[in-house]
């Protein structure tokens, strides 16, 4: 081999080496939650889910023309059954006009107002989880090439998990609760001590090891 051609095969070897392993750090962060790791912004309290269950109920009225509602629908069902281990049980369900709704529904709905400006937004006391047509329209004018569904599903794992009880988000950044930062100044922790790149997503879609960790913590003290 070319001694030009061996350096750089060496090069894309080394660069391919690193690739993997950063991916598998972010990889067992997802999948463990070692000593120490459970830690929060301390801008919320846990707290148990006040609710015998709860029912997620989507709404796909308003929705951006590219997500169907069989996909929104499928990825509200993968964060509820990601939630599922923390111990309070749940269902999806379609909304339906002439339905009543149970004391534990969810009504998950795409509304700017209820969004609060924000890509999507909780409300506990209202029983929603409202998700902003707006923000995604802007993340696709601004971003055409990345897989919004990526983002829907983060979005929807993180705001659940306020429904199941976590009210406070953390500082681990790969855990789908999480902040990168609290506006003054302070960032997130990774096990590596890497910060997140710009642009790139390194929170997870669905709730990792920590985050199940801490909603079963706060929903052991029920009574």
């Amino acid at each position: 081999m070319r001694p030009n051609l061996l350096v750089a095969v060496s090069a894309a070897l080394a660069f391919l080496s690193l690739t993997l392993s950063a991916q598998t750090v972010r990889d067992r962060e997802m999948a463990q939650c070692l000593p120490g790791e459970i830690v929060t912004w301390g801008d919320g309290r846990d707290r148990p889910v006040n609710k015998p269950s709860l029912l997620f109920v989507y709404d796909h009225s308003g929705a951006p023309e590219w997500f169907s509602e069989e996909q929104v629908l499928a990825a509200v069902q993968r964060s509820a059954l990601a939630w599922s281990p923390c111990g309070v049980p749940n269902a999806v369900q379609r909304f339906k006009p002439d339905t009543a709704l149970s004391d534990g529904a969810v009504v998950v709905q795409w509304s700017e107002k209820n969004s609060g400006g924000n890509f999507a937004q909780a409300d506990l006391g209202r029983g929603l989880l409202a998700m902003s047509p707006a923000m995604f329209r802007l993340l696709n004018t601004r971003n055409p090439a990345h897989d919004a569904r990526e983002t829907l599903q983060m979005v929807i794992s993180h705001e659940m998990g306020h429904h199941f009880g976590l009210m406070a988000h953390s500082r681990r950044c790969v855990d789908v609760t999480s902040y990168y930062d609290n506006g003054k100044g302070e960032r997130c922790f990774a096990r590596d001590g890497s910060l997140p790149r710009p642009g790139f997503e390194y929170r997870a879609t669905l709730p990792t090891a920590c985050d199940i960790a801490r909603c079963i913590q706060a929903n052991q003290t029920k009574p």
